[in-house]
């Protein structure tokens, strides 16, 4: 997993709630074990006309959005299916944070398993932050997560709150994976402690 550690990006604006992961990623594009391939099917339903071409109106079908790694959006951000698709499809369009007031727990925590950093901020701060995004790439946001601050163009400085080990392992790129292979010299010794013990149980032999 990539390590997030300061991030300063374009931000797209997405002023809507209760955004489930059904429109993050429509579940006819479920089919794949792959975390990759998902990103052009992100949010397919707002980014696609019913003929296949792109809706001009839809934020990251615009430039400079069309770059975002950063999106603002509002309440209850990926409710529904618990399906870790949704951050896959985040991660491959190319987004690395994504801030509301409220997000759906599973949601949440499928996002730093796999490298995206949610950050819960009030209402009235989210529109804020969105008012900056409608400025374009001339007003990018800066996500300090050593710090715990997302600073805006003008300056000022947002902290926000995170679990300190959810922060480290961000900060060090550790999936549920990195986690384990990070003990691995540990998980060795036991294993050959194991082996060792073993060799000295008795044999039994029945006739």
């Amino acid at each position: 997993m990539e390590k997030f550690v300061t991030l300063s990006a374009i931000a797209a604006a997405l002023p809507e709630a209760n955004i489930d992961t059904d429109k993050i990623i429509p579940a006819r594009f479920l089919k794949t074990t792959q975390r990759t391939g998902l990103g052009k099917h992100a949010f397919d339903a707002m980014r696609y006309l019913p003929d296949g071409t792109e809706n001009p109106n839809f934020v990251l079908n615009r430039q400079p959005w069309r770059k975002a790694e950063i999106l603002v959006t509002y309440d209850n951000l990926g409710c529904g299916s618990s399906r870790e698709h949704a951050p896959w499809a985040l991660l491959d369009f190319g987004i690395r944070c994504v801030i509301a007031p409220s997000f759906a727990d599973i949601f949440f925590n499928n996002c730093f398993k796999n490298g995206i950093l949610p950050i819960r901020l009030p209402r009235e701060i989210c529109d804020e932050l969105m008012g900056d995004a409608q400025m374009g790439s001339n007003a990018r946001l800066t996500v300090d997560l050593p710090r715990q601050v997302v600073i805006r163009p003008n300056g000022e400085e947002v902290p926000f709150e995170i679990d300190a080990f959810r922060k480290h392992l961000l900060l060090e790129g550790l999936d549920d994976i990195g986690q384990t292979l990070h003990h691995e010299g540990s998980i060795a010794t036991y294993e050959q402690r194991q082996d060792q013990a073993k060799s000295w149980l008795p044999t039994i032999h029945f006739d």
